[in-house]
């Protein structure tokens, strides 16, 4: 799995021989420097840019260009180098002159192999001409890399001499010569991906592989004769295809501005819509920033449905558009010629998808588990899942907009029948009405037979696609939970829950988020009764709540490496003790309980006094330079029988966490009943709309942005005298232990 970072998140890097690739809507310049302890820059013959390529274990490109791959071996950096930083910079003579009027760069750290380790969208630039996009560095014997995203109004010359280096002016204007040298070389942005079918199968044309080249010419208009590649590393020539889209929401040529790989819109985006787990509705007649392409669905497949039009949802991840979608065009007649091996690329491909067995004449094809695009089976599952979600939501919207149609027209001929006095008691006026309701009747008829032969297919992909889900996807009673190991990598997502529509109650969909969680939860322990019409006393709706929050921590905490996330628990009166024994007595909690005033003011200032520190260390550039026993992993909060034990001071403790703390890894879970809350008055409003409110029964409180639904939300609880939950946890505490 890819670990997608977002601004000062580090990650460890457990390979030596590295390449880092990097995708920008426009030709940009690629340099570097090698630092000391300190990040200072003692000379030029310290910095390899486009004049002065390569330096022991490093190697960039000689050129601007939209695409760059940079060679690393951190086993031949001279041992005098503690940080290596990644720079772009645009270049001086033509093109854009700030980051803010391009798609945001895309940088990956892959494999020689061309796996991806790492993956950073530097979203946020403004007026910044050159940025220091990534940081490797050495921590504790061993190399880690961190996304920066430091942008320089200034340009090359602020930010070289930022760094502690002299003579940066001189420097930084010999790097734009060398690089206004090379500029007939420079590499084009990609073509824009053309609009194809919906969330296309990949059964009849699977991805290319790596023997597969193309010949597509990506020559600049009056460009010189091509050179051949200066080293293996180096960048691509003149001619050769461009590189694909970078997946996990790296951004697409003359796409909009990119959503972060977790969410977060850019500036303009509309924000989405109150009670929306999905995020913002999409753009009429374009396609949608982080995902790489267009198409009807963001996951780029022909839903069952069939209904046109565009969407996108806030998880980021790369569209699954058809994948000839992402070849360069065919050269036209009288263009430049090229000289590419045809059988040689520059960029390793993902691995085809599963294709699907043939079908018989007329009869659709089978579904296929992971037959959506993506760079590893965890991500096209979350693909295949989420177009699953939107298929859903556009054949309902198409047989309600149908049978509102029938009615709606019924209505009219009934009264253009009846307007005629006479004919209101006449043998006329009854046969105009049977007519009139029989019409309605037959269009609503043909409605239910599209919708459920779209159901059908979607019920067809639901039964191959819930059982072949990740523990990070599946529910509780899957059986890949029987088999569960902790992971050394955090997925793409988790499961909350599941939803349905009420036209097709026994057809569950997975509700997935995004990780790392950019919003807390709130699990309403107050609702007046489930949809059923059933009502419940307060307290089985307590116990219910905890059952559902602590069923949701053993999932966050099971789907991360071992010590990668911390649970707490503020729990005043202890009311929640029974469900939290699994947690406490598998040992997963930092401490125990916080009880009592003094208990919930204990915790709420260490976890705020870590959202600050970190906070200054990333402001400061020092991400690593915490003091000690400060934890670095992510932390998990849980308040049960929220007010109960918080004075004022506590209060606006948690609302600041509420706030402040997802962006360093401090995240929010309550379980509370709003109206009891609402007695603080109109202070808690703002954490009340901050968090994402899940029920403990049944709940059509959600809305997806796309048409609007009234989505019916179902808790991931555990299946009753189910042991499960405690083997996971007893296998999390184990590697625990054994990681400390």
């Amino acid at each position: 799995m890819t670990a997608e970072l977002v601004r000062g998140q580090n990650h460890p890097l457990s390979q030596a021989r590295l390449e880092i690739r990097i995708a920008a809507g426009t030709p940009v310049v690629a340099a570097a420097t090698l630092g000391d302890e300190q990040g200072r820059v003692p000379g030029a013959e310290w910095v390899v840019h486009p004049g002065a390529p390569t330096l022991p274990g490093l190697e960039v490109s000689r050129q601007a260009a939209a695409d760059h791959r940079l060679a690393v071996d951190l086993g031949a950096v001279p041992e005098a180098v503690h940080r290596v930083h990644v720079l772009l910079a645009l270049p001086a003579a033509g093109g854009p002159v700030s980051f803010g009027a391009v798609a945001a760069p895309f940088v990956a750290v892959t494999g020689l192999d061309g796996s991806e380790l790492v993956s950073y969208t530097l979203v946020g630039l403004d007026a910044e001409s050159a940025v220091v996009a990534l940081e490797l560095y050495r921590r504790q014997g061993a190399w880690k890399v961190r996304a920066v995203g430091q942008g320089y109004a200034g340009g090359l010359a602020e930010l070289l001499g930022d760094q502690g280096l002299p003579q940066s002016h001189q420097l930084a204007s010999g790097i734009h010569e060398a690089v206004a040298r090379g500029l007939a070389r420079a590499v084009p942005m990609p073509p824009p991906l053309t609009a194809d079918a919906d969330r296309a199968r990949q059964a009849a044309t699977p991805a290319p592989g790596p023997e597969q080249g193309s010949t597509a010419s990506q020559g600049a208009p009056g460009a010189v004769s091509p050179q051949p590649p200066l080293s293996p590393y180096g960048t691509q020539p003149p001619g050769t295809p461009a590189q694909p889209v970078p997946p996990h929401g790296g951004p697409a040529s003359g796409s909009p501005q990119p959503m972060s790989p977790h969410g977060n819109p850019a500036p303009g985006t509309p924000m989405p819509q109150p009670g929306s787990p999905y995020g913002p509705p999409p753009a009429a007649g374009g396609p949608q920033p982080g995902h790489g392409g267009q198409g009807t669905s963001q996951y780029g497949g022909q839903g069952a449905s069939g209904h046109g039009g565009q969407g996108t949802s806030e998880y980021g991840g790369q569209g699954a558009s058809d994948a000839s979608a992402a070849q360069p065009p065919a050269p036209t007649v009288g263009g430049p010629i090229d000289y590419s091996h045809p059988r040689r690329q520059n960029a390793a491909p993902p691995p085809p998808p599963p294709t699907a067995p043939p079908a018989p004449p007329g009869q659709p094809a089978p579904p296929v588990a992971g037959d959506a695009t993506g760079w590893s089976m965890d991500e096209r599952l979350y693909n295949q899942v989420w177009g699953m979600f939107e298929d859903l939501a556009r054949s309902t919207a198409a047989y309600r907009s149908a049978v509102d149609f029938a009615d709606s027209r019924m209505e009219k001929e009934l009264d253009a029948a009846l307007a005629d006095p006479r004919s209101r008691i006449s043998g006329q006026g009854d046969a105009a009405r049977e007519a009139a309701r029989a019409k309605q009747a037959q269009l609503v008829e043909q409605a239910r037979a599209v919708y459920d032969r779209d159901l059908g297919q979607l019920m067809a992909e639901s039964e191959v696609v819930e059982p072949a889900l990740p523990p990070a996807y599946a529910r509780w009673d899957n059986p890949v939970w029987h088999g569960y190991r902790v992971p050394f990598e955090v997925p793409m997502a988790v499961r909350l829950g599941d939803l349905h529509l009420p036209e097709c109650p026994e057809l569950l969909i997975p509700m997935l988020v995004r990780l790392p969680l950019e919003r807390g939860l709130w699990i309403d322990s107050g609702a007046a009764g489930s949809l059923d019409g059933s009502f419940l006393d307060a307290h089985e709706l307590h116990r219910l709540a905890m059952d559902t929050a602590v069923a949701l921590a053993a999932r966050l905490i099971a789907v991360h490496p071992a010590g990668d996330f911390t649970l707490h628990v503020i729990d005043p009166a202890g009311s929640g003790a029974q469900a939290l024994a699994p947690l406490s007595r598998a040992g997963v909690l930092a401490a125990p309980p916080a009880v009592g005033a003094a208990g919930v003011a204990e915790i709420l200032a260490r976890l705020t006094q870590r959202v600050d520190l970190v906070q200054m260390a990333i402001r400061g550039g020092a991400a690593d330079s915490l003091p000690p026993g400060v934890d670095a992993s992510e932390q998990l909060l849980i308040v049960n029988d929220f007010p109960h034990g918080f004075d004022d001071r506590a209060v606006t403790q948690l609302r600041y966490l509420a706030d402040e703390g997802p962006s360093v890894g401090v995240h929010l879970m309550m379980v509370a009943d709003r109206e009891e809350a609402s007695a603080y008055g109109p202070l808690l409003d703002p954490l009340w709309r901050s968090l994402m409110r899940l029920t403990p029964v049944p709940d059509d409180h959600l809305a997806d942005p796309w048409v609007g639904h009234a989505w019916t939300f179902e808790p991931a609880l555990v299946p009753p005298g189910s042991q499960v939950l405690q083997q996971v946890l007893t296998q999390v505490a184990a590697a625990r232990t054994k990681y400390s």
